[in-house]
């Protein structure tokens, strides 16, 4: 027998053994028990020698924190290569900001570095909720850096170029940092909080498997009973049963879908070469020329097919099948991927990129729209022949954008929330 500050006793019986820690675990042949009421941690499954969920995730925690690493030095890198040739990485629409700003780019990749080692290899020096804040922040930064991504997507799938690639380049880099730092936070929460992997939840008492244990015989404590075998547990093979949002997310889904009936009028209206806020569809088409577009958004232009509107009809497809259960399993008219559950990550990566970029975009201009209204600003004419004009396009996209972008977040967030995984450790007493 073995004693640490009275601690930690190890017990010999015919070679076999089993740990306690402080009373909160002891191992045995039927699982893994808690005491006092204590959580189990992944320290306290090293001391019994049996793994839990969560203890792995070290090794998670390793790959994520490796990756943003090398994110950081590729992104630090590129940030001081464009700020010595004097290329500016932000823009505000086609005018660049001063290149000073370009340090952003260092600092953060400069904080990176010094962040993540912390998150790797959590230690006592760091408080966690430093690290957990100082990840958040740099996150914060990243996707702000990342904004317009997707309309430089869009600009480069229909007119083949985009108005700055150095400015692209810069936000493409920091919507790659975005994911990686997410996964390390996620990844150090875990280890460092005892948090379950899968759900996020603390499971008080998590199943282990008897074949991890030492043999030998049984000391948990008899007024606790041991943690059912993982035979007992519930098997979770996919995610949870479809079902739809709650009313309020589906009328704010309805709400955002609606918006942009009137920006999908408009445009179709040019299309087919209709007149409107005093300009007509063959002046229109023209502008669209003079502007760069591509020979495919011309073709279809000239067709009566605009492409903004079959984006805005994909945009309310998209907003009702987070809404719907056919968004969480594919629907008989699918055909060969009926009733096969679609992955999350198929609905929630365009969900998440179109309301981070419309969402702000939208009430940004809904704002100037409203000055403008106001008379606090003055709203140049642009291509249009009157500042009134002007202001009417702008009221019927940007305000198509605002509304659509928020609905677009919020039934994100609820598709989110209502397809997360099933823990296989449901009721073994997760703490959510």
């Amino acid at each position: 027998m073995a004693e640490d500050d009275g601690r930690s006793t190890a017990h010999d019986d015919d070679g076999r053994s089993t740990a306690r820690d402080d009373g909160r675990i002891t191992a045995h042949d039927g699982g893994v028990t808690a005491h006092d009421g204590g959580r189990i941690t992944a320290r306290d499954a090293r001391t019994a020698g049996v793994p839990v969920p969560g203890g792995g995730r070290r090794t998670s925690s390793h790959r994520a924190g490796y990756a943003t690493l090398g994110w950081a030095l590729v992104y630090g890198g590129f940030g001081l290569v464009a700020t010595s040739a004097g290329s500016a990485l932000f823009h505000r629409a086609a005018e660049p900001l001063p290149v000073a700003l370009n340090w952003v780019v260092v600092a953060v990749a400069a904080v990176t570095v010094i962040t993540v080692p912390a998150a790797v290899r959590p230690g006592p020096r760091i408080p966690r909720a430093v690290v957990l804040a100082t990840l958040a922040g740099l996150c914060a930064v990243s996707g702000v850096a990342a904004f317009g991504l997707l309309m430089d997507v869009i600009t480069l799938v229909f007119a083949q170029t985009v108005g700055s690639w150095t400015g692209t380049a810069n936000r493409a880099l920091a919507a790659i940092g975005v994911v990686l730092l997410v996964a390390t936070a996620r990844a150090y929460r875990s280890a460092a909080y005892g948090t379950c992997p899968r759900c996020g939840s603390v499971h008080t008492s998590p199943a282990v498997p008897s074949a991890a244990l030492p043999a030998g015989p049984s000391v948990a404590s008899p007024a606790v009973p041991p943690v059912a075998s993982p035979a007992a547990l519930p098997v979770v093979r996919g995610g949870p049963e479809p079902v739809p949002a709650s009313r309020r997310v589906r009328l704010t889904a309805y709400l955002g879908a609606a918006a942009f009936l009137p920006y999908a009028a408009m445009k179709t209206t040019w299309a087919l070469g209709g007149t409107f806020a005093g300009v007509g569809g063959a002046e229109m088409t023209a502008t669209m020329e003079r502007n760069g577009a591509s020979g495919l958004m011309l073709t279809l232009e000239r067709w009566g097919v605009d492409v903004t509107a079959l984006l805005a009809a994909l945009g309310v497809f998209l907003i009702l099948g987070l809404v719907r259960p056919w968004g969480q399993v594919f629907p008989r008219w699918t055909f060969a991927l009926r009733g096969r559950r679609v992955p999350r990550w198929l609905p929630l990566t365009p969900a998440l990129v179109g309301a981070a970029s419309l969402a702000p975009y939208g009430m940004v201009g809904l704002v100037y729209a409203v000055l403008g209204t106001a008379g606090v600003v003055a709203v140049p004419r642009g291509d249009f022949p009157t500042p009134g004009d002007a202001l009417l396009v702008i009221w019927f996209g940007l305000g198509a954008f605002a509304v659509y972008g928020v609905a677009l977040a919020v039934a994100a967030r609820s598709y989110l929330l209502r397809t997360r995984p099933v823990c296989p450790l449901a009721g073994t007493g997760a703490v959510t």
